[in-house]
């Protein structure tokens, strides 16, 4: 066990940690995902200790051939961890001394963890939220093609899980392609107020080394220096914003993963999932169950828990840096490798499943077009109130007598309303049904067509 002298903090305590609280202050296992970025980040500061005077040019470039050497051992896997290591932060500054010598002890002037750390997350979230992006921005192109590819579907569409109207399959896929296209919207306002520069803030103070801050905005490529050095290194309103749109884009993929469940079940039949994702029964062989759809649900309920947490952890902080904050990066990188995994697990689900369009026609019943028949009537001159009691009175009719809505013969229709003529038969159409629905957002072929021009359109602009 490493004595306090040890630590970056040595000098103030004395004699060894207690062994938990050695393990509880500990972020290594954690925070190893920040080594390259914490790496850049040094770097950067580096040349800013240079150009203030504190790093002689030579000292600059021992410091930072030490780390691009960290940096190689990083991306091979042998850099090495030690127990005495509570953070990647005090790895690196260990290894860097290890390179070079005592000249390592230079870099952390004026630069304090709570800084460097909230930095480090910002670098990863920057580039991690880019990944996500073009993963998310792939799954709403895949919805879309399967829409444009199967724009003559027809299958019902449903309320409270009862059958409603009759709709299109495109017009289904592209109602989640354009809940995950605000996702999209969200993400990049997330990256937008995540490229903000805390570095150079130190513990809580600012930096009295006349550190050019701008060179190290430039150097670290992001778009704005932080005001104010307090809320600096407390700030941690970018991380509750982007797990909360990532527990927004979990929760549409939850639902859309609840829809294909359904639609997969050997009483609907709508669609069949690949074999690559699906798993068998350890005791049923017929058995073919839709476990990536059921993970993408669960997952759901995992990044909700994350964002849930760190509300909790924020919300009763005194101002300034807190331990407490060491919370969120673990939060951060979990949500992170999960949405990651479940929106390319998505996608693939989307571009492999095979839709059964029989099964899905079959399914239209006449009852559905009970909407159509109320309309049928208004464009005759009935008020809409009147029309819809007379259909339920139809549908009542047809049920008491055990036949479909369309089986029920004029005299019947008439002995509700004179209003139901012999033209009625034409209401009893799915396709024709279908079409009616022209309206901006409708079920129509032509406003389905429109509405996957429109979240093309809203995908290249913010690709732009």
């Amino acid at each position: 066990m490493a004595s306090e002298g040890d630590k970056l903090y040595g000098g103030r305590l004395v004699g060894s940690m207690d062994p938990i609280m050695e393990k509880l202050n500990a972020s290594i296992m954690i925070d190893q995902r920040l080594a390259e970025v914490d790496i850049r980040g040094s770097i950067a500061y580096a040349k800013a200790l240079e150009k203030a005077g504190i790093l002689s040019k030579a000292e600059m470039d021992k410091i930072i051939s030490g780390l691009e050497k960290i940096s190689e051992e990083v991306s091979k896997g042998s850099l090495m961890i030690t127990k005495s290591d509570e953070d990647i932060h005090t790895t690196i500054e260990r290894r860097l001394k290890e390179l070079i010598g005592d000249v390592a002890g230079k870099l952390h002037t004026g630069r304090s963890r709570n800084d460097q750390v909230v930095t480090d997350l910002r670098l990863l979230m920057k580039s991690s939220i880019s990944m996500l992006s073009s993963h998310l921005q792939q799954l709403i192109r895949t919805l879309l093609e399967r829409a444009s590819a199967e724009i003559e579907v027809i299958l019902p569409g449903y309320t409270h899980l009862q059958r409603a109207q009759p709709i299109r399959w495109s017009h289904f896929l592209v109602s989640h392609a354009v809940a995950l296209t605000r996702d999209s919207e969200r993400l990049t306002e997330v990256k937008r107020r995540i490229n903000v520069l805390p570095l150079g803030s130190g513990a809580l103070a600012g930096n009295p080394l006349n550190l050019d801050r701008e060179l190290l905005r430039k150097e670290l490529d992001f778009a704005s220096i932080s005001i104010n050095s307090i809320d600096a290194v407390s700030d941690r309103d970018f991380v509750v914003e982007f797990l909360s749109t990532a527990s927004l884009i979990m929760i549409h993929l939850s639902r859309l993963a609840e829809d294909l469940i359904i639609y997969n079940t050997k009483e609907f039949g709508f669609i069949n999932l690949s074999d690559s994702y699906c798993t068998g029964s350890s005791l049923m062989p017929q058995k073919k169950n839709p476990d990536s759809l059921e993970l993408i649900r669960s997952k759901a309920g995992r990044v909700v828990g994350r964002t849930t947490g760190i509300l909790m952890v924020l919300k009763g902080l005194p101002s300034a840096y807190n331990k407490d904050l060491q919370e969120d990066k673990e939060a951060v990188i979990d949500v992170i490798d999960t949405l990651n995994a479940v929106l390319q697990v998505t996608t693939g689900v989307i571009s492999t499943l095979q839709i059964n369009k029989d099964a899905m026609e079959k399914a239209l019943s006449p009852d559905m077009l009970a909407t159509d028949l109320a309309n049928y009537l208004v464009r005759k001159g009935m008020p809409f109130r009147q029309a819809h009691i007379a259909v339920g009175k139809a549908v009542h009719l047809a049920e008491s007598k055990g036949v479909t809505l369309n089986h029920l013969s004029i005299e019947d229709l008439k002995s509700i309303t004179p209003m139901m003529g012999s033209d009625i038969s034409q209401v009893f159409n799915h396709q024709n049904s279908v079409e009616q629905y022209t309206s901006p957002g409708g079920t129509a072929k032509s406003s389905v067509t429109t509405q996957i021009e429109q979240v093309k359109e809203l995908l290249k602009k913010q690709k732009e």
